[in-house]
Protein backbone atom coordinates (compact mmCIF):
# COMPACT_ATOMS: atom_id res chain seq x y z
CA UNK A 1 0.00 0.00 0.00
CA UNK A 2 1.25 3.49 -0.34
CA UNK A 3 2.28 6.23 1.52
CA UNK A 4 -0.55 8.28 0.70
CA UNK A 5 -3.48 5.37 1.01
CA UNK A 6 -2.20 5.28 4.17
CA UNK A 7 -2.69 8.97 4.89
CA UNK A 8 -6.14 9.13 3.96
CA UNK A 9 -7.79 6.10 5.98
CA UNK A 10 -9.59 8.57 7.83
CA UNK A 11 -10.66 10.40 4.97
CA UNK A 12 -12.16 7.65 2.67
CA UNK A 13 -12.25 4.11 3.19
CA UNK A 14 -8.46 3.38 1.94
CA UNK A 15 -7.05 -0.36 1.96
CA UNK A 16 -5.25 -0.82 5.04
CA UNK A 17 -2.97 -4.07 4.55
CA UNK A 18 0.03 -3.51 6.42
CA UNK A 19 -0.84 -0.24 8.12
CA UNK A 20 0.70 -1.30 11.06
CA UNK A 21 4.87 -2.19 11.59
CA UNK A 22 4.40 -2.68 15.00
CA UNK A 23 6.25 -6.05 15.44
CA UNK A 24 9.83 -4.09 14.59
CA UNK A 25 10.78 -1.55 17.30
CA UNK A 26 9.35 1.93 16.07
CA UNK A 27 11.31 5.15 16.35
CA UNK A 28 10.68 7.35 19.21
CA UNK A 29 11.57 10.50 18.89
CA UNK A 30 10.53 14.53 18.78
CA UNK A 31 9.40 15.79 15.82
CA UNK A 32 9.34 19.73 15.90
CA UNK A 33 6.19 21.21 14.57
CA UNK A 34 5.48 24.75 14.40
CA UNK A 35 4.26 26.54 17.57
CA UNK A 36 4.12 24.15 21.11
CA UNK A 37 7.52 22.30 21.32
CA UNK A 38 6.60 18.84 22.26
CA UNK A 39 10.47 18.43 23.49
CA UNK A 40 10.35 20.85 26.25
CA UNK A 41 7.09 19.25 27.26
CA UNK A 42 8.75 16.28 27.21
CA UNK A 43 12.26 17.08 29.32
CA UNK A 44 10.11 18.38 32.16
CA UNK A 45 8.01 15.61 32.33
CA UNK A 46 10.82 13.34 32.26
CA UNK A 47 12.23 15.60 34.94
CA UNK A 48 9.41 15.28 37.21
CA UNK A 49 9.07 11.55 37.23
CA UNK A 50 12.96 11.07 37.77
CA UNK A 51 12.53 12.82 41.18
CA UNK A 52 9.48 10.87 42.37
CA UNK A 53 10.88 7.73 42.56
CA UNK A 54 10.72 5.51 45.19
CA UNK A 55 13.38 4.11 47.42
CA UNK A 56 12.84 0.76 46.17
CA UNK A 57 12.63 1.44 42.33
CA UNK A 58 8.97 2.03 42.10
CA UNK A 59 6.49 5.33 41.58
CA UNK A 60 3.63 6.24 44.32
CA UNK A 61 3.90 2.52 45.94
CA UNK A 62 1.47 3.57 48.46
CA UNK A 63 -1.19 2.64 45.80
CA UNK A 64 0.42 -1.12 45.49
CA UNK A 65 -0.21 -0.75 42.04
CA UNK A 66 3.08 -2.19 39.90
CA UNK A 67 1.56 -0.93 36.92
CA UNK A 68 1.76 2.55 37.51
CA UNK A 69 5.42 1.70 37.33
CA UNK A 70 5.50 0.07 33.90
CA UNK A 71 3.74 2.91 32.72
CA UNK A 72 6.63 5.24 33.92
CA UNK A 73 9.19 3.35 32.72
CA UNK A 74 7.76 2.82 29.39
CA UNK A 75 6.76 6.99 28.84
CA UNK A 76 10.39 7.24 30.34
CA UNK A 77 12.00 5.04 27.46
CA UNK A 78 9.60 5.86 24.71
CA UNK A 79 10.30 9.44 25.47
CA UNK A 80 13.63 9.23 24.08
CA UNK A 81 15.70 11.25 27.10
CA UNK A 82 16.15 8.21 29.24
CA UNK A 83 18.34 4.92 28.20
CA UNK A 84 17.69 1.30 29.88
CA UNK A 85 21.25 2.11 31.61
CA UNK A 86 20.30 5.10 33.63
CA UNK A 87 19.46 4.82 37.63
CA UNK A 88 15.58 5.94 37.19
CA UNK A 89 15.17 3.06 34.55
CA UNK A 90 17.54 0.55 35.72
CA UNK A 91 15.99 0.88 39.32
CA UNK A 92 12.24 1.00 37.93
CA UNK A 93 13.06 -2.29 35.86
CA UNK A 94 14.42 -4.15 38.56
CA UNK A 95 11.54 -3.53 40.61
CA UNK A 96 9.41 -4.88 37.91
CA UNK A 97 11.73 -7.94 36.95
CA UNK A 98 11.35 -8.67 41.35
CA UNK A 99 7.47 -8.71 40.73
CA UNK A 100 7.31 -11.13 38.14
CA UNK A 101 6.36 -14.81 39.06
CA UNK A 102 8.99 -17.23 37.74
CA UNK A 103 6.87 -19.92 37.35
CA UNK A 104 3.42 -17.89 36.06
CA UNK A 105 5.93 -15.72 33.70
CA UNK A 106 3.99 -12.70 34.21
CA UNK A 107 2.94 -10.51 37.70
CA UNK A 108 0.99 -13.35 38.98
CA UNK A 109 1.30 -12.22 42.74
CA UNK A 110 0.11 -8.63 42.38
CA UNK A 111 -2.78 -6.99 42.42
CA UNK A 112 -4.26 -6.36 38.78
CA UNK A 113 -1.67 -9.08 37.19
CA UNK A 114 -2.92 -9.66 33.81
CA UNK A 115 -2.76 -5.20 33.23
CA UNK A 116 0.28 -4.87 35.17
CA UNK A 117 2.11 -7.96 33.25
CA UNK A 118 0.95 -5.52 29.92
CA UNK A 119 2.70 -2.85 30.84
CA UNK A 120 5.41 -4.27 32.39
CA UNK A 121 5.86 -5.97 29.28
CA UNK A 122 6.05 -2.99 26.99
CA UNK A 123 8.82 -1.44 29.27
CA UNK A 124 11.22 -4.87 29.39
CA UNK A 125 10.47 -4.75 25.42
CA UNK A 126 11.85 -0.95 25.46
CA UNK A 127 14.22 -1.81 27.57
CA UNK A 128 15.57 -5.06 25.60
CA UNK A 129 19.20 -4.90 24.17
CA UNK A 130 21.14 -8.04 22.92
CA UNK A 131 18.50 -10.10 24.13
CA UNK A 132 18.95 -9.03 27.78
CA UNK A 133 15.21 -9.08 28.75
CA UNK A 134 14.22 -12.10 26.00
CA UNK A 135 13.64 -14.75 28.71
CA UNK A 136 10.89 -11.86 30.59
CA UNK A 137 9.45 -11.10 27.26
CA UNK A 138 8.35 -14.63 25.86
CA UNK A 139 7.39 -15.54 29.53
CA UNK A 140 5.18 -12.41 30.05
CA UNK A 141 3.89 -13.41 26.64
CA UNK A 142 2.88 -16.69 27.99
CA UNK A 143 1.06 -15.27 30.94
CA UNK A 144 -0.86 -12.91 29.43
CA UNK A 145 -2.27 -15.80 26.73
CA UNK A 146 -3.18 -17.80 30.11
CA UNK A 147 -4.96 -14.92 31.65
CA UNK A 148 -7.32 -14.59 28.31
CA UNK A 149 -10.83 -16.09 29.04
CA UNK A 150 -10.86 -18.85 26.03
CA UNK A 151 -11.49 -22.59 26.10
CA UNK A 152 -8.46 -23.49 27.89
CA UNK A 153 -10.08 -21.60 31.05
CA UNK A 154 -13.41 -22.77 30.44
CA UNK A 155 -14.94 -20.22 28.27
CA UNK A 156 -16.73 -20.95 25.76
CA UNK A 157 -17.15 -19.17 22.10
CA UNK A 158 -20.57 -17.60 22.70
CA UNK A 159 -19.94 -16.61 26.14
CA UNK A 160 -20.01 -12.58 26.20
CA UNK A 161 -16.73 -12.98 28.22
CA UNK A 162 -14.63 -14.75 25.08
CA UNK A 163 -11.59 -13.52 24.42
CA UNK A 164 -11.19 -10.53 26.74
CA UNK A 165 -8.81 -9.97 28.89
CA UNK A 166 -9.45 -8.20 32.40
CA UNK A 167 -7.30 -6.98 35.30
CA UNK A 168 -5.82 -10.54 36.84
CA UNK A 169 -6.69 -14.20 35.55
CA UNK A 170 -9.96 -14.76 33.45
CA UNK A 171 -12.14 -17.91 32.85
CA UNK A 172 -15.17 -19.48 34.62
CA UNK A 173 -12.26 -21.68 36.68
CA UNK A 174 -10.05 -18.74 37.46
CA UNK A 175 -9.85 -17.82 41.41
CA UNK A 176 -12.09 -14.65 41.78
CA UNK A 177 -9.94 -11.78 41.22
CA UNK A 178 -8.70 -10.15 44.76
CA UNK A 179 -10.84 -7.01 44.60
CA UNK A 180 -13.12 -6.66 47.58
CA UNK A 181 -16.85 -4.99 48.16
CA UNK A 182 -16.89 -2.47 49.67
CA UNK A 183 -17.60 -2.58 53.69
CA UNK A 184 -20.54 -3.91 54.68
CA UNK A 185 -22.37 -2.64 58.20
CA UNK A 186 -22.07 -5.98 59.74
CA UNK A 187 -18.03 -6.55 59.57
CA UNK A 188 -18.56 -9.67 60.96
CA UNK A 189 -19.25 -11.03 57.58
CA UNK A 190 -16.34 -11.63 55.18
CA UNK A 191 -16.36 -9.67 51.73
CA UNK A 192 -16.87 -11.36 48.61
CA UNK A 193 -14.37 -10.63 46.06
CA UNK A 194 -15.98 -9.83 42.58
CA UNK A 195 -15.74 -12.64 40.23
CA UNK A 196 -13.07 -11.85 36.89
CA UNK A 197 -14.73 -10.20 34.34
CA UNK A 198 -12.63 -9.04 31.24
CA UNK A 199 -12.64 -5.39 29.53
CA UNK A 200 -12.00 -3.41 27.00
CA UNK A 201 -8.85 -1.18 28.18
CA UNK A 202 -7.36 -4.45 29.29
CA UNK A 203 -8.19 -5.99 26.78
CA UNK A 204 -6.56 -3.26 24.37
CA UNK A 205 -3.23 -3.57 26.71
CA UNK A 206 -2.74 -7.13 25.88
CA UNK A 207 -3.34 -6.58 22.57
CA UNK A 208 -1.05 -3.56 22.57
CA UNK A 209 1.33 -5.91 24.47
CA UNK A 210 1.95 -8.73 22.41
CA UNK A 211 1.57 -6.86 19.08
CA UNK A 212 4.89 -4.68 20.20
CA UNK A 213 6.69 -7.34 21.44
CA UNK A 214 6.53 -9.07 18.09
CA UNK A 215 3.24 -11.32 18.30
CA UNK A 216 2.35 -11.35 14.85
CA UNK A 217 -1.56 -10.20 13.80
CA UNK A 218 -2.99 -13.78 12.69
CA UNK A 219 -1.74 -15.33 16.54
CA UNK A 220 -4.65 -16.83 17.57
CA UNK A 221 -5.20 -14.86 20.67
CA UNK A 222 -5.51 -11.62 18.64
CA UNK A 223 -8.26 -13.54 17.20
CA UNK A 224 -10.25 -14.32 20.01
CA UNK A 225 -9.91 -10.81 21.37
CA UNK A 226 -11.53 -9.40 18.34
CA UNK A 227 -14.58 -11.54 18.96
CA UNK A 228 -14.88 -9.37 22.65
CA UNK A 229 -13.61 -6.15 20.62
CA UNK A 230 -16.46 -6.61 18.80
CA UNK A 231 -18.83 -7.59 21.04
CA UNK A 232 -18.25 -3.80 23.41
CA UNK A 233 -18.77 -1.94 19.73
CA UNK A 234 -22.47 -0.20 19.41
CA UNK A 235 -22.87 -1.63 16.05
CA UNK A 236 -25.72 -3.62 14.74
CA UNK A 237 -24.65 -6.50 12.45
CA UNK A 238 -23.11 -10.13 12.14
CA UNK A 239 -20.18 -9.66 14.69
CA UNK A 240 -21.74 -8.45 18.04
CA UNK A 241 -24.89 -10.63 19.35
CA UNK A 242 -25.31 -8.72 22.36
CA UNK A 243 -28.65 -7.34 23.04
CA UNK A 244 -27.76 -3.27 23.45
CA UNK A 245 -25.43 -3.90 19.60
CA UNK A 246 -28.73 -2.51 17.99
CA UNK A 247 -30.13 0.18 20.13
CA UNK A 248 -27.09 3.23 20.07
CA UNK A 249 -25.76 1.53 16.93
CA UNK A 250 -23.42 4.73 16.62
CA UNK A 251 -19.82 2.29 15.67
CA UNK A 252 -18.29 3.39 19.23
CA UNK A 253 -17.25 1.27 21.64
CA UNK A 254 -18.68 0.22 25.59
CA UNK A 255 -16.47 -0.77 28.58
CA UNK A 256 -17.41 -4.63 29.09
CA UNK A 257 -19.75 -7.04 27.95
CA UNK A 258 -20.03 -8.16 31.74
CA UNK A 259 -23.03 -7.59 33.88
CA UNK A 260 -25.18 -7.57 31.05
CA UNK A 261 -22.98 -4.45 28.91
CA UNK A 262 -21.67 -1.59 30.73
CA UNK A 263 -20.50 1.74 29.62
CA UNK A 264 -19.10 4.17 32.08
CA UNK A 265 -20.90 7.09 30.07
CA UNK A 266 -24.14 5.13 31.14
CA UNK A 267 -27.43 4.37 29.81
CA UNK A 268 -29.59 5.85 26.72
CA UNK A 269 -33.33 5.97 27.13
CA UNK A 270 -34.29 2.85 25.19
CA UNK A 271 -31.60 1.17 27.48
CA UNK A 272 -28.76 1.26 25.29
CA UNK A 273 -25.48 1.77 26.52
CA UNK A 274 -23.69 4.89 25.32
CA UNK A 275 -19.86 4.74 23.45
CA UNK A 276 -17.39 6.87 24.83
CA UNK A 277 -13.98 8.43 23.42
CA UNK A 278 -11.62 6.53 24.95
CA UNK A 279 -12.72 3.55 24.51
CA UNK A 280 -13.66 3.83 20.98
CA UNK A 281 -10.22 4.96 20.15
CA UNK A 282 -8.43 1.53 21.99
CA UNK A 283 -11.37 -0.50 20.52
CA UNK A 284 -10.74 0.85 17.01
CA UNK A 285 -6.64 0.50 17.70
CA UNK A 286 -7.24 -2.86 18.95
CA UNK A 287 -8.73 -4.05 15.69
CA UNK A 288 -6.37 -2.10 13.20
CA UNK A 289 -3.50 -4.79 15.67
CA UNK A 290 -5.81 -7.89 15.41
CA UNK A 291 -5.32 -7.02 11.60
CA UNK A 292 -8.09 -5.85 10.36
CA UNK A 293 -8.69 -3.52 7.11
CA UNK A 294 -9.97 -0.03 6.48
CA UNK A 295 -13.01 -1.63 4.52
CA UNK A 296 -13.63 -3.30 7.84
CA UNK A 297 -17.34 -2.35 8.98
CA UNK A 298 -16.06 -2.34 12.50
CA UNK A 299 -13.18 -0.18 11.13
CA UNK A 300 -15.50 2.44 9.37
CA UNK A 301 -18.12 2.94 11.97
CA UNK A 302 -15.64 3.12 14.37
CA UNK A 303 -13.63 5.57 12.10
CA UNK A 304 -17.76 7.48 12.18
CA UNK A 305 -17.76 7.88 15.71
CA UNK A 306 -14.55 9.56 15.87
CA UNK A 307 -14.60 11.62 13.19
CA UNK A 308 -18.01 13.13 14.70
CA UNK A 309 -16.33 13.38 17.91
CA UNK A 310 -12.98 14.68 17.41
CA UNK A 311 -11.88 16.71 20.55
CA UNK A 312 -8.91 17.23 22.71
CA UNK A 313 -10.77 19.52 25.16
CA UNK A 314 -12.86 16.23 26.74
CA UNK A 315 -12.69 12.72 26.96
CA UNK A 316 -16.36 12.65 24.39
CA UNK A 317 -18.73 11.09 26.51
CA UNK A 318 -17.01 11.43 29.82
CA UNK A 319 -15.93 14.85 29.80
CA UNK A 320 -12.92 15.63 32.33
CA UNK A 321 -13.23 11.95 33.33
CA UNK A 322 -10.50 10.11 32.08
CA UNK A 323 -9.02 12.58 30.01
CA UNK A 324 -5.25 11.70 29.91
CA UNK A 325 -5.64 8.04 29.38
CA UNK A 326 -8.01 9.52 26.80
CA UNK A 327 -5.08 11.36 25.50
CA UNK A 328 -2.49 8.63 25.21
CA UNK A 329 -6.07 6.24 23.05
CA UNK A 330 -6.29 9.50 21.05
CA UNK A 331 -2.38 9.54 20.44
CA UNK A 332 -1.51 5.71 19.96
CA UNK A 333 -4.54 5.32 17.51
CA UNK A 334 -3.58 8.31 15.11
CA UNK A 335 -0.52 7.24 15.10
CA UNK A 336 -1.12 3.61 13.86
CA UNK A 337 -3.32 4.99 11.27
CA UNK A 338 -0.74 7.25 10.05
CA UNK A 339 -2.44 10.22 8.97
CA UNK A 340 -1.23 13.58 9.71
CA UNK A 341 -4.93 15.18 9.42
CA UNK A 342 -8.10 14.26 10.39
CA UNK A 343 -11.21 15.43 8.75
CA UNK A 344 -14.16 16.16 11.25
CA UNK A 345 -17.72 15.29 10.11
CA UNK A 346 -17.92 19.22 9.24
CA UNK A 347 -14.88 19.24 7.05
CA UNK A 348 -12.76 20.40 9.25
CA UNK A 349 -9.13 19.38 9.08
CA UNK A 350 -7.15 19.01 12.20
CA UNK A 351 -3.63 18.74 12.78
CA UNK A 352 -3.83 16.54 15.42
CA UNK A 353 -0.60 15.97 16.89
CA UNK A 354 -0.10 20.07 17.03
CA UNK A 355 -3.83 19.95 18.82
CA UNK A 356 -2.43 17.02 20.57
CA UNK A 357 0.67 19.59 21.89
CA UNK A 358 -1.12 21.96 22.93
CA UNK A 359 -3.94 20.63 25.20
CA UNK A 360 -1.14 18.99 27.13
CA UNK A 361 1.28 22.24 26.65
CA UNK A 362 -1.76 24.32 28.39
CA UNK A 363 -2.47 21.77 31.26
CA UNK A 364 1.21 20.89 32.07
CA UNK A 365 1.79 22.32 35.42
CA UNK A 366 5.51 24.11 36.38
CA UNK A 367 7.27 21.09 37.88
CA UNK A 368 6.43 19.39 34.74
CA UNK A 369 3.43 16.89 36.00
CA UNK A 370 -0.25 16.59 34.64
CA UNK A 371 -2.99 15.78 36.96
CA UNK A 372 -6.67 15.37 36.36
CA UNK A 373 -8.95 17.70 38.98
CA UNK A 374 -11.30 15.14 38.67
CA UNK A 375 -9.52 12.52 39.82
CA UNK A 376 -11.41 9.74 38.20
CA UNK A 377 -9.80 6.68 37.49
CA UNK A 378 -6.88 7.45 39.58
CA UNK A 379 -5.92 10.33 37.50
CA UNK A 380 -5.06 12.31 40.67
CA UNK A 381 -2.12 10.54 41.11
CA UNK A 382 0.81 12.64 39.40
CA UNK A 383 3.02 10.14 38.37
CA UNK A 384 0.01 7.81 36.54
CA UNK A 385 -0.86 10.91 34.25
CA UNK A 386 2.41 12.30 33.75
CA UNK A 387 3.31 8.76 32.41
CA UNK A 388 0.19 8.62 29.95
CA UNK A 389 1.44 12.35 28.79
CA UNK A 390 4.69 11.32 28.19
CA UNK A 391 3.38 8.28 25.90
CA UNK A 392 1.06 10.28 24.08
CA UNK A 393 3.80 12.54 23.15
CA UNK A 394 5.77 9.52 22.26
CA UNK A 395 3.26 8.31 20.19
CA UNK A 396 2.01 11.72 18.71
CA UNK A 397 6.27 12.44 17.50
CA UNK A 398 6.48 8.73 16.30
CA UNK A 399 8.19 7.98 13.50
CA UNK A 400 7.56 4.68 11.87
Amino acid sequence: MSRRSRRRFLIQSAGAAGLLGVASRPTWGLAALAGTDPAALTSKAVAFLKGRQAADGSWSPDRNEPGITGLVVTGLLRSGRTTPDEPAVAKGLAYLEKSIDAKAGGLAGVRHSSYATCVALMAFHEADRDGKYKSLIEGAQRFLRSTQFDETNGTPRDHPFYGGAGYGPGGASAPPAPRPEPAKKDATKAATPRPPRPDLSNTSFMIEALRDSGVPADDPALKKAIVFISRCQNLKGEFNDQPWAGKVDDGGFIYTTANGGTSVAGKAEDGGLRSYGSMTYAGLRSLIYAGLTADDPRVKAARGFLVRHYSVEENPGLGQRGLYYYYQAFAKTLAAIGSPTLVDSEGGSHDWRSDLYDALAKRQNPDGSWVNATDGFMEGDANLVTAYGLLALAYASRRS
